[in-house]
């Protein structure tokens, strides 16, 4: 029996988060044949992130917002799955999507499997839709690298992925609206959180009153997260950051201090605070390793889309962070725009706006508070003073700053792709991706886009033979 699908268009979206799983629904239910390819066990990217159901939690709701919304995607995509409409390849880490012509959009998108990661599977498509999400901006402090210090997201992802706490007694620390549901996650489950530092002065939102005022679900979600951080006794220490971690093996205490105006720590303001974990972070980075393979024009950090969420590469698509960092709620609209944008141009058909208005509105809308809300949750603007020289910078290649600093200072480096060629800095595993922002910090210089062949490290042998087909 001929599969009733195999003749229509076919597009490939990679990430299973808000943005890729609504593209992949939004497309698959006008016509089109989605192949959703994804690293994860399950769907939901981080922001849905699912325990395992061997640990059988019994209310995993309890650790989400938008619980109705999640139900609604995982529904959908079960009965597109069910009906041959899409395909969902879990485990499947993409490394590269390949542009096989420049005149006829044909791709392949490349993806690790196994439970070695050395066998890959080639998934050929019409189009793609690039929906990768973001990470965590890391920026390096003495004792950084102790036990007990997890980035922000690390700790949700722990909570909600395996249902631990990473400590006992917390500081959650860093600058950005990811420490409220943070800290309220930690403290709900059990955890004392004895701080929320936070480097940024709320107060400097006034500015921007009427931006906010325009989005009163998120004002009263933040409101919701400040009486359960008041119902918790959580002490939410403003324009305070910490300048050190302490122990011996791992993590025993913090020491914090109050910044500035300027952003420097204001000196006889330290305090040391006891704990066992600290969970920290400075905002997000969109992924854009693929895109920047691709060709793709960037914006500042962020891939460059139109209206209708294409980049500037025939045949490609971009949504959810990796076009800017916004949350899930713009995650959705961009992927609603983008899988409708798809269904369309591949039936050789421009869409009808009207389709997705009520997205672009929201769209529009969400896009400026969160550059409000950006504008004033950013590091502080001397965080590298507190960097001593024996800090390791780069973890995987154990680079210290005083190796960065010495190669702009006395090896005359300028720019980051030279310090890197100077110091290993960015060359381990990583690949950059976690030490990048602080060595562009530590040497003054301002972080440019890699374009890597390869999104991830991808065993030579991969590379030597010709790669499966996906079912």
């Amino acid at each position: 029996m001929t599969d009733p699908m195999a003749d229509r268009p076919h597009l490939a979206v990679v990430g299973a988060g808000p943005a890729g799983l609504t593209a992949a629904l939004a497309a698959a239910g006008r016509g089109v044949r989605v192949t959703l390819v994804d690293a994860a066990a399950e769907a939901g990217g981080q922001f849905y992130r699912q325990p395992a159901p061997e640990l059988g939690a019994r209310r995993p709701q309890a650790l989400h917002h938008q619980w109705r919304t999640w139900e609604r995607l995982r529904d959908g995509l079960a009965t597109h799955v069910a009906a041959g409409r899409i395909t969902h390849l879990t485990d499947h880490h993409v490394w590269f999507v390949e542009r096989h012509s420049e005149v006829s959009d044909v791709f392949s998108v490349h993806a690790l499997f196994g439970p070695e990661q050395e066998e890959s599977v080639a998934v050929r498509a019409d189009a793609v839709l690039l929906a990768t999400g973001g990470y965590e901006k890391v920026l390096p402090f003495p004792g950084w690298t102790l036990p007990g210090v997890v980035t922000a997201g690390g700790a949700q992802a722990m909570l909600k992925g395996g249902l631990v706490l990473p400590g006992r007694t917390a500081v959650v620390a860093g600058t950005g609206p990811l420490l409220l549901p943070v800290a309220v996650g930690l403290a709900s489950a059990g955890a004392e959180v004895v701080a929320l530092v936070e480097s940024a002065d709320p107060r400097s939102l006034v500015r921007h009153a009427r931006t906010l005022a325009a989005h009163p679900a998120k004002l009263a979600e933040g409101a919701q997260y400040a009486a359960e951080l008041a119902r918790h006794r959580v002490r939410v220490r403003l324009r305070h950051t910490v300048v050190a971690a302490h122990g011996t093996g791992r993590l025993e205490a913090v020491t914090v201090a109050a910044l500035d105006g300027a952003g420097r720590v204001r000196p006889g303001t330290e305090r040391r605070i006891p704990c066992d974990t600290l969970a920290v972070g400075h905002g997000m980075l969109p992924h854009t390793d693929l895109a920047e393979a691709l060709g793709c024009r960037l914006d500042g950090p962020n891939v460059a889309v139109d209206d209708e969420q294409r980049t500037d590469v025939p045949g490609v698509w971009a949504a959810g962070e990796t076009t800017g960092i916004g949350g899930a709620v713009l995650s959705l609209a961009e992927g609603r725009i983008a899988g409708l944008s798809v269904a369309a141009r591949l039936n050789s058909r421009t869409p009808e706006r009207g389709s997705y208005a009520s997205a672009a509105k929201v769209r529009t809308g969400l896009r400026e508070f969160f550059d409000a809300v950006d504008s004033v949750c950013a590091p502080p603007a001397h965080w590298a003073e507190q960097v001593t020289g024996d800090t390791v910078v780069c973890r995987c290649e154990e680079v210290p700053a005083s190796a960065i600093r010495e190669a702009v200072d006395e090896l005359g480096a300028g720019d980051v792709r030279t310090v890197k060629l100077l110091t290993r800095a960015g060359m381990g595993w990583c690949q950059g991706r976690m030490c990048g922002p602080a060595v562009a910090g530590l040497a003054g210089c301002p972080q440019t886009p890699s374009r890597r062949p390869f999104a991830r490290p991808v065993p030579l042998g991969v590379l030597a033979r010709e790669p499966g087909e996906s079912p």
